[in-house]
């Protein structure tokens, strides 16, 4: 009895969960290494926090970097803005029932503060470092959605954003170099 009734407990709670945050196979990157379509609400909270990394880290490279770096993190800053407001929207019309963050996720704000802490030619090997990092992530998230998702609206949205990314991910490779 005492089994059921804790499994049915772990079984409530799972459910519930999904709901606040992104799911465990999502985060630990189980899903992306197996290719498995992420749920619509961990689509978005990863979009969601990529784009908050993006926009806050290259708008550190004002500051800290070098011009190479700024042309880049100019474009990011503009083009992660889009996406966000894209998203965003298509949140508010209600094609896409989810909940956004409003702040990064622990594991993306580490990241950022890790950067902030680093100046000059340190800083720029992590930034650029972390670019290629966090646009492999995305345009496996994005390819993933945009295969198998379940809402028509959102998987246009990946497809329609993964060639951007894909780009980026490019551009940030050739920045590292």
């Amino acid at each position: 009895m005492k089994y059921v009734i804790m499994g049915g407990a772990a079984l409530i709670l799972s459910a519930a969960i999904p709901a606040y945050s992104q799911s465990i196979a999502e985060k630990s990157g189980v899903n992306s290494t197996l290719g498995i379509t992420p749920t619509t609400q961990d689509f978005a909270t990863m979009a969601a926090n990529s784009d908050l990394l993006e926009i806050q880290s290259s708008q550190l490279v004002a500051t800290k970097s070098d011009d190479k770096d700024k042309v880049f993190a100019d474009h990011m800053i503009k083009d992660h803005t889009e996406t966000a407001n894209k998203m965003k929207a298509l949140v508010d019309s209600g094609k896409v029932k989810v909940s956004l963050p409003t702040k990064m996720d622990s594991a993306h704000q580490e990241k950022l503060d890790k950067l902030k802490s680093l100046n000059g030619k340190d800083f720029s090997k992590q930034y650029e470092s972390m670019q290629v990092s966090a646009h492999k992530d995305a345009v496996s998230l994005f390819e993933r959605y945009g295969k198998g998702g379940d809402n028509a609206d959102l998987k246009a949205f990946a497809n329609e954003t993964l060639p951007t990314l894909q780009q980026h991910l490019k551009m940030a490779q050739d920045l590292e170099k």
